[in-house]
């Protein structure tokens, strides 16, 4: 049987990062997402220290997830340098923070073929990974499954990269949904035999293109996706990305106890 960590996404402001981590402590939380999804809000050394000495000393794993404007598919060369930037500075705080992972969005096919894209991103992904270890870092790059058909980030997309720099990975159970109209656990499992997962999760909207917002999570969606987790052994960090983020956390707690 799986150990899951659960945790919503977003810790709040600086001011109020460190009592909002002491009340996910409270409610039984593991984990939690810093947001850096419009910028690293976080400026200070010295702040981002103490919020990860206090997540420490709660037993709430940290991770990151960078902005959303990045691509490392752009057809502008310049554009991709600014995206290898924001997510580095994403892993330099992240590694104050104590936080193990840096979450972010791949790239856009940006009208080009798959296996084009994926060179360019690998390329990305291999260079910054070369920053993190020069800089002693201790960060692990995880790019996200993501939930738009047009975009970069399919399940096997994701592996391939996983697979040729040997970088972490986030499978977005929501995204899986809207990219595929089924949670394809099968295909997941089969795509990433590793023993630590870093996984994200909440309601979602679809249509034929994919994601179209996140929701809170019904019910019959937590159960469903608590039982195939359980099924395996694996070691998992579930940020949960509803709109109401610590309250549905502590929904699927407690489903994951009672089933």
């Amino acid at each position: 049987m799986s150990n899951i960590k659960f945790g919503p996404t977003g810790i709040g402001s600086v001011k109020d990062a460190v009592s909002n981590l002491e009340a996910y402590g409270k409610l039984g939380m593991k984990a939690a997402e810093v947001l850096f999804t419009y910028g690293v809000y976080i400026k200070n050394k010295e702040d981002a220290i103490k919020i990860g000495k206090a997540a420490k000393k709660l037993g709430i794993q940290l991770s990151v997830h960078s902005q959303y404007w990045v691509n490392l598919n752009s057809k502008e060369e310049e554009k991709i340098e600014a995206s290898k930037k924001r997510i580095l500075k994403c892993c330099e705080v992240g590694h104050l923070l104590g936080a193990r992972r840096v979450v972010f969005h791949p790239g856009f096919y940006s009208g080009m073929e798959s296996e084009q894209v994926a060179v360019k991103i690998r390329e990305g992904i291999l260079e910054m990974q070369e920053i993190v270890k020069k800089e002693k870092w201790d960060i692990e790059l995880c790019p996200e499954v993501m939930g738009k058909v047009n975009v970069f980030g399919s399940i096997d997309e994701v592996a391939g990269l996983v697979r040729d720099t040997g970088c972490g990975f986030c499978i977005d159970l929501a995204h899986v949904l809207a990219r595929y109209g089924k949670y394809e656990f099968d295909a997941i499992e089969k795509a990433f035999p590793q023993k630590k997962w870093h996984v994200h999760f909440s309601g979602i909207e679809y249509g034929e293109k994919g994601e179209k917002n996140h929701i809170v999570t019904p019910i019959e969606e937590w159960k469903k996706v608590l039982k195939f987790l359980k099924g395996l052994d694996k070691e998992v960090v579930l940020i949960c990305e509803s709109p109401d983020a610590v309250g549905d956390s502590v929904v699927g707690m407690k489903i994951w106890e009672e089933n």
